[in-house]
């Protein structure tokens, strides 16, 4: 039998990298407490370092509430930039308010730009 520790993360982020003034994140799949690490670590290391952080949400299937909670936490570190967010994280926004503190682009390039 499997252990927890058995679970591959690493496929959840896809590509970190600088571009512009800032640093971009590329996350993808379902983002929930189980799978939620790889991207925390990502983001955590690039809000230390940089101003500006763009995540490229344009492949991510699924967040609940604790990608939520990570994306509101970095947000109070870096200038926290979300890009091309999905039907389903757009809908998670909406219902919890948080589209009213996060800032969200149509995609990479408009968010780097603002």
């Amino acid at each position: 039998m499997s252990g927890a520790e058995d679970v591959p993360y690493d496929g959840v982020v896809e590509d970190s990298y600088a571009a512009g003034p800032g640093w971009v994140v590329v996350a993808r799949g379902e983002l929930d407490q189980d799978t939620l690490p790889p991207l925390e670590e990502a983001l955590t290391a690039a809000a230390d370092r940089h101003p500006v952080v763009v995540l490229d949400a344009s492949a991510v299937t699924f967040g609940d509430s604790s990608f939520l909670n990570l994306l509101l936490g970095v947000r109070r570190t870096t200038a926290l930039r979300i890009a091309a967010p999905g039907g389903q994280l757009r809908r998670l926004f909406a219902l919890t308010g948080a589209d009213t503190i996060l800032s969200l682009y149509p995609d990479v390039r408009t968010a780097l730009d603002a």
